[in-house]
């Protein structure tokens, strides 16, 4: 048995940053109240995160591209039936990846827009009509249960694959090796050097700073009320 580099370090920061992000957006919406500033902030935050992953899918290591793990059907069902063997995600856990990395933008992105008729108002939300930011906040509402359900599956998938396959996901994300048995193919990840981390880290910043709401001007002072004519 041989220990491989798999996972690099700009992966695994920003897959343990949006865990936590994640955690404390869904007990600070349920709480609300002034915890909706943090819900808000950290809104923020996950899109910026998102932003970054987006891009490190592209300029990062081997196994953080997307054009790596990213496969059609017959991966799938090759690996259903036991024929599919490599480092990085298997193609099921590709379909986790996309669908959490989908559910987490939609969620994120309509959380801008929302409001909760009291004293809270996404960044965004001067962008939008009241309707249509009502409109979001119902789905936003929503969409936190199916959020829920793909962190419990996500969950329950590492428990499965750490007590029946032996493989140790945890550990993997945390130190970044991935334990191979026999002939297995091993060779360590390319790419993902400075500069591809400096782009990352740009398109990330620049994705909550858009999301921030920052670059969107100001509502119209009100009009002087008229004086009284007596």
């Amino acid at each position: 048995m041989q220990h491989v580099r798999v996972w690099d370090l700009p992966l695994r920061l920003f897959h343990w940053l949006l865990a936590a992000a994640v955690i404390a957006a869904m007990l600070t919406g349920q709480v609300g109240g002034n915890l909706m500033v943090w819900h808000g902030r950290l809104g923020i935050l996950i899109a910026g995160l998102l932003g970054f992953r987006l891009a490190w899918g592209i300029v990062g290591s081997t196994h953080s591209r997307f054009a790596s793990f990213v496969r059609g059907p017959a991966a799938i069902i090759a690996y259903l039936r036991g024929h599919w063997h490599g480092l990085g995600h298997n193609p099921l856990g590709a379909l986790s990846v996309l669908g959490l990395l989908t559910v987490l933008g939609l969620q994120a992105g309509g959380g801008l827009f929302a409001n909760d008729d009291i004293a809270f108002q996404g960044p965004l939300y001067g962008l939008v009509s009241k309707d249509t930011s009502d409109w979001m906040t119902g789905l936003h509402r929503k969409g936190f249960w199916l959020v829920l359900a793909l962190v419990g599956l996500h969950l329950a998938a590492i428990v499965f694959y750490t007590r029946v396959k032996g493989e140790k996901l945890v550990g993997a994300m945390l130190n970044g090796h991935k334990e191979v048995i026999g002939n297995q193919p091993a060779e360590a990840p390319t790419g993902g050097g400075f500069i591809a981390v400096v782009f990352a880290l740009a398109i990330g910043i620049a994705s909550a700073w858009a999301a921030s709401g920052a670059w969107v001007p100001p509502p119209p002072a009100p009009e002087p009320a008229a004086a009284p004519a007596w």
